[in-house]
């Protein structure tokens, strides 16, 4: 069973930054890709950025291509998305994800990931 835990949520001003990192229980954190998620009140969980096990390939959302960055440390077991430019259509919580173990390519379909983290809320006021 792998545990995911986010933090690095919180309150900023627009055109601000955040870091959130998710730390992974498992030590095959390595052999997983992970992703992040997002949802806002009265929407459904929307896709942000994908990593593969390696961190070799990573994709963006469009609505946050450009500002946020996604990376991993995989002796550390976990992921790092750093935010810049927020924008108040940024709010939401934000999920981390893993894919199931050994499933190394990265995805965009909250369907294909099987461990969830309990979310950190982001909030972004203009």
């Amino acid at each position: 069973q792998v545990q995911l835990v986010e933090s690095g949520g919180g309150l900023v001003q627009a055109g601000g930054s955040l870091r959130l990192s998710c730390a992974a229980s498992e030590r095959t954190f390595s052999t997983n890709a992970m992703g992040w998620f997002r949802q806002a009140p009265g929407k459904e969980r929307e896709f942000v950025a994908t990593i593969n096990c390696n961190g070799a390939n990573i994709y963006y959302a469009e609505s946050v291509e450009g500002r946020f960055t996604l990376s991993r440390d995989n002796a550390k077991s976990t992921v790092y998305l750093q935010m810049n430019s927020l924008k108040p259509e940024d709010t939401a919580v934000y999920y981390c994800a893993s894919r199931s173990l050994f499933i190394c390519s990265p995805s965009d379909r909250p369907s294909e990931y099987h461990y969830w983290g309990q979310g950190t809320q982001v909030t972004v006021s203009s």
